[in-house]
This record gives structure tokens, C-alpha cells and sequence, in this order.
């Protein structure tokens, strides 16, 4: 199971002139290599160096980033809490089959990787119904998209 203290990269253990060196490099497209003791170089690939690179300006803004492995296996309350919904909302979700788990003990369990496909699907199927009403609203004469506010 997950420990945030393991998983947690506070910004605090790195001294400010690193964090700050090291955003500079990441900001530059170049890709970074890294070398060894042994003088070996070694290029990152670009999903890597992305990657990094975001890490490293999110923590010289001072914020903590948490790694999950996408197999991490949430409890329904850690689960809730990701999604934004009640827990209750969350066990609802569950017993109608809408996001996959498992039992330990009696106890439910929500991999973070089926999570991200249930909020991806949940957005998509929240931004073709708003697009829906959007183009209903504007056949029907009840929204201008030319519109720019000036009267």
C-alpha cells in the first residue's frame, strides 16, 4: 500500500540555488543526460526528461509532488477523496459496476489506474454534454457565439 512519506518529494530537502539550477536546465528543450562516476553518459529519453522537467518546476514553486504507481490500490475514502466525490458516492459508483475493485478482507480496493479511466471517461462524457447544450442552446437562437459583451 501506498506510504505518502516514501513516495513524497518535498521541495524543503533540496537547498533553493539547486532547485532553482536545476529549473533552469529542464527549461531549455534540450534533453539532459545524465553521467555516471564513471564518466558514462547516458541521454533521458523525452517522456523522462518531461517528466522531470515538470517535477522539477513544480517543486522550485515549492510544492510537494507524490508519486503513485498506476497498481496503487486506493481504499474507497482515499479513492473518494481523488475524485472529488463522497465516500458514499464513491461505494455507489462501485456496486454499479461504473469503476472496477476488489476485496480485501471485507474491505473494497480502487487501483489508481482504474481511477484515471473512470475521471477520463467521466470528463468526456461531461464535455459532449455541455457541448450538447451549447449547440442546442445556440439552434435554438439562445446564445450568440459572436457575442462579445459590448452593447
Amino acid at each position: 500500500m501506498l506510504t505518502t512519506r516514501n513516495n513524497r518529494l518535498d521541495p524543503s530537502l533540496i537547498p533553493e540555488e539547486q532547485l532553482a539550477e536545476l529549473a533552469k536546465v529542464f527549461a531549455k528543450p534540450d534533453h539532459v543526460a545524465l553521467i555516471d562516476a564513471q564518466g558514462n553518459r547516458t541521454h533521458l529519453p523525452e517522456a523522462l526528461f518531461t517528466h522531470f522537467a515538470r517535477i522539477v518546476r513544480l517543486m522550485s514553486e515549492k510544492k510537494a509532488i507524490v508519486l503513485v504507481p498506476e497498481d496503487e490500490a486506493f481504499t474507497t475514502q482515499a479513492a473518494a477523496n481523488y475524485l472529488g466525490v463522497s465516500r458514499q458516492h464513491l461505494v455507489n459508483l462501485l456496486e454499479q459496476k461504473e469503476i472496477p475493485h476488489h476485496k480485501v478482507g471485507t474491505h473494497r480496493r480502487v487501483t489508481f489506474k482504474d481511477l484515471l479511466t473512470y475521471e477520463r471517461t467521466r470528463d468526456k462524457t461531461r464535455r459532449e454534454a455541455l457541448d450538447h447544450i451549447a449547440a442546442a442552446a445556440e439552434a435554438a437562437g439562445l446564445y450568440d457565439s459572436d457575442h462579445t459583451g459590448d452593447q
